[in-house]
């Protein structure tokens, strides 16, 4: 079987629009997600009020706006940032058709991935800034501090779209030598979850706790776009949250590029 080649810039662009073309044609799914996002913001918004009310101080280095723009702001993101997982490469597998993508001129990886930036576009437009626009009318938020910083919490926004599909993209590809993953998958979902800073802020939690999310993949897809947007990571720390997006982004698709090259000569021992 021949080896498939890389995705040039057009090549690579022509599939981000396609997968923005197809998740755009779910306009009614997009609204539902918007009001669901926005009716969860509310409640979300007056725990984490109540929480700081109650401690009668900061938490963690978050005071109220700050507190109530990390939760807006994950509101905005959750349809943006996929952390519950998809299942198009597990099913290609199951089936055979993964095959199909290996004989195209594109990296399968690449393909994908630039199919959910697509999606990703899509998602933050219609359905996480106009989520974000209700929480700014209702609630107090902190902002970016300049033009700067806005260019770069987009950038990393984009940065943990590309580490929740790496991660994502990684669990798939165990449907090379498992029969079903979606135990596995389960427990993703429930782990990155939790350490991303979807539940509360990475920095609420107890140290021991706090490091091993630190130490893990997870806050780049949520917390540290949200720290940089809510404008509580400024300066020189922001540079750091994103060295740490690029690390675990390089990483867990150098290690998905492993991964999916060992899966399909599996693949062909199997299939010839």
């Amino acid at each position: 079987m021949p080896s498939s080649g890389s995705a040039g810039p057009r090549s690579f662009w022509l599939l981000a629009r396609a997968g923005l073309r197809r998740q755009s044609t779910y306009r009614l799914a997009l609204l539902a997600g918007m009001a669901t996002n926005s009716a969860f913001g509310l409640i979300r918004a007056s725990i984490v009020l109540a929480a700081l009310a109650s401690a009668g101080s900061r938490i963690g280095g978050y005071d109220a706006p700050t507190a109530v723009a990390f939760v807006w702001w994950g509101q905005a993101l959750l349809g943006t940032v996929n952390l519950w997982g998809f299942s198009d490469i597990k099913d290609r597998v199951r089936t055979g058709d993964v095959a199909v993508d290996f004989l195209r001129p594109v990296d399968p990886q690449l393909a994908y991935l630039a199919a959910d930036l697509g999606r990703a576009a899509v998602n933050l437009a219609a359905r996480g800034l106009p989520t974000l626009a209700i929480g700014a009318l209702l609630f107090e938020l902190t902002w970016p501090p300049g033009a700067l910083a806005w260019v770069v919490g987009l950038g990393s926004v984009c940065l943990a779209v590309v580490v929740a599909f790496a991660g994502n993209f990684l669990v798939n590809l165990l449907a090379f030598w498992l029969v079903e993953v979606r135990g596995i998958q389960l427990v993703w979902m429930i782990t990155a979850g939790l350490f991303c800073g979807l539940y509360l802020p990475v920095p609420w939690f107890p140290h021991w706790l706090r490091t091993i999310a630190q130490w893990s993949p997870f806050p780049s897809m949520m917390q540290n776009p949200i720290d940089i947007l809510a404008g509580r990571v400024v300066g020189a720390d922001v540079w750091g949250a994103l060295g740490s997006q690029v690390f675990w982004a390089v990483m867990l698709l150098a290690v998905g590029q492993v991964v999916l090259r060992a899966g399909r000569r599996r693949l062909e021992v199997q299939g010839g």
